[in-house]
């Protein structure tokens, strides 16, 4: 277990990253488990927040598109889901190799956290692009668990939900990688302020 800003040797820490993924989808994927030919969970957006490891106040963020290499353009129910369209995603959007190596190098030294296994979507692409010696993912925690040890019941929710569901105002728009990490953000220091308890390692 780790309490706020010390890992499990009790050296202390100067971050923590939260991060969120929007990753290609289409109508019933979620409740098919994207098992259907050809269905991939391709990552079209990264989103963080830097936290310091104490206070969980933020210290940066990072927004990156990614384009994906199997499942391009992108389908209408995920343009309408996200509101990220193919075109935007064909300008601004970067290779996932380029695009992971930039989340990395964003979190440092410091853990990764999300709402659920996002760190299992980021290794599957690692896998699908056949990234041979790509870096291994920081130590990561899955803040499902988190949220229920300080009293709120995560499921059935997506990260959109956290926020408002410890009385925070989402701000943004929902399922925007970006806007949704916010959102996990400031309801962990919301919840920090109530009184910490720590964070435990994903499996």
């Amino acid at each position: 277990m780790i309490r706020a800003g010390q890992d499990s040797r009790g050296t202390r820490l100067a971050s923590i990253t939260i991060f969120d993924l929007e990753f290609t989808a289409w109508e019933c994927s979620m409740a098919r488990h994207w098992l259907s030919p050809g269905e991939f969970k391709e990552v079209v957006q990264i989103g963080a927040v830097k936290l310091d490891a104490d206070s969980f106040a933020p210290l940066a963020e990072l927004d990156v598109l990614v384009r994906p290499r199997v499942n391009f353009p992108l389908t209408p129910y995920f343009e309408k889901l996200t509101g990220i369209s193919s075109e935007q995603v064909a300008r601004q959007g970067t290779d996932f190799a380029a695009a992971f190596a930039r989340f990395l190098e964003f979190a440092g030294d410091g853990p990764i956290a999300a709402f659920g296994r996002d760190d299992k979507v980021l290794e599957e692409n690692v896998r699908l692009y056949g990234m041979a010696g790509a870096p291994a993912l920081p130590v990561f925690y899955d803040l499902r668990g988190w949220f229920a040890v300080q009293g709120v019941d995560p499921r059935g929710m997506h990260s959109c939900d956290i926020g408002p569901a410890v009385g925070l105002a989402f701000q943004g728009r929902t399922h925007n990688a970006l806007d949704d990490a916010r959102s996990i953000a400031g309801a962990m220091a919301k919840m920090a302020a109530r009184g910490l308890h720590g964070l435990r390692p994903a499996a």
